[in-house]
C-alpha cells in the first residue's frame, strides 16, 4: 500500500494508507470500538478497527472524516489532489455497441442490475487489506478515467485498467475474495466476473472468454480465475479490470506495484 497518514489525538488515533487523490482507495485503521463517519455517512469498521473508503474519478476535493470513541469525537479534514484525464479515441467499434438498438435495451438494463447488486455486497471480509497484484500479464492498453470516444461519438469515461493479450491469457485473482457474479455473455462487457474483497470493495473482470470459478466460490490471490477474451464491446482481446467501493469507481493502477513497462 502506498502513502501513509498517521493522525493521533487524545480523543482518537487514525491511520490512513493510500494516495489522497481522486480515484483512490484508502485503507484505514482506528482503535477498536471506534465509529467512523465520512461526510456525515457511517463507514463500516471491523472489530479490529479496519475500514476502507473510496473516491471516484471526479470526487470533490474536500471531505470530512470523523472518528468517535466513547464520548470523544475527532474531526479530520481530508483534502484530495485533482487529476487530469486523457481522451482515448477508439475506432472500429461495431455500431450496435455505439448506439444499441431498442430491442437490446431491456437486456442492458438487466445486465446493469446484476452488476449493481454484486457491487452492493457489504461483507465482513478484510481481503481489501492485502497488497493487490496485477491480474494479468501484458501491455496496458487503456487507463482509468480517460474520456472514451467510440467511432467519433463521445461516451462515458473509462473506469477500468485494460491489459492487452491474446485470447486465453490467464487472469488471476488480484486479492483474496469470494465470487459474487459470473455471466458469460453480457451485452457490453461480454464474459463478466465479480469478486468481493469485503466492506464494499470488489473487482470486476470483463471481456473474458472463460471462467474457472463459480458464484459463491472463495478464491485466493494469484489463483487462476479466468482467461482473457474478445467478448462484448471490444476491438481486440484484452482484460478490463475494475475496482469499486460500492458505486464509487476506483483506479486499479493505484493499488498495484508499478511495472517497468508502465
Amino acid at each position: 500500500m502506498c502513502g501513509l497518514l498517521l493522525l493521533s489525538t487524545q480523543a482518537a488515533a487514525l491511520e490512513l494508507q493510500g494516495p489522497l487523490t481522486q480515484g483512490a482507495l484508502i485503507r484505514g485503521k482506528v482503535e477498536p470500538g471506534s465509529e467512523v463517519m465520512m461526510d456525515d455517512q457511517p463507514v463500516k469498521v471491523s472489530p479490529q478497527g479496519h475500514f476502507v473508503i473510496g473516491f471516484g474519478r471526479d470526487a470533490k476535493l474536500e471531505h470530512r472524516l470523523s472518528v468517535k470513541r466513547g464520548p470523544h469525537t475527532q474531526e479530520h479534514p481530508i483534502v484530495l489532489s485533482s487529476r487530469e484525464y486523457s481522451v482515448q479515441r477508439v475506432e472500429g467499434v461495431e455500431q450496435k455497441y455505439v448506439s444499441p438498438p431498442d430491442e437490446v435495451l431491456t437486456r442492458i438494463r438487466n445486465d446493469n442490475q446484476q452488476i449493481a447488486a454484486a457491487r452492493a455486497t457489504d461483507s465482513d471480509r478484510l481481503d481489501f487489506l492485502q497488497s493487490f497484484i496485477w491480474p494479468a500479464e501484458g501491455p496496458v492498453s487503456g487507463v482509468y478515467g480517460s474520456q472514451r470516444v467510440f467511432n467519433g461519438v463521445p461516451k462515458r469515461p473509462h473506469f477500468g485498467l485494460d491489459v492487452a493479450g491474446p485470447v486465453g491469457t490467464p487472469v488471476v485473482a488480484p486479492a483474496d475474495g469470494i465470487v459474487t457474479l459470473y455471466q458469460p455473455d453480457m451485452y457490453y462487457s461480454g464474459g463478466t466476473l465479480i469478486i468481493d474483497h469485503g466492506h464494499g470493495v470488489s473487482s470486476t473482470f470483463i471481456h473474458l472468454s472463460k471462467s474457472f470459478v463459480r458464484e459463491g466460490e472463495e478464491v485466493r490471490q494469484g489463483e487462476k480465475i479466468a482467461e482473457m477474451g474478445n467478448t462484448g464491446r471490444v476491438t481486440g482481446p484484452h482484460l478490463d479490470w475494475r475496482i469499486n467501493w460500492f458505486s464509487e469507481r476506483i483506479d486499479p493502477q493505484l493499488l498495484v506495484p508499478q511495472r517497468s513497462s508502465d
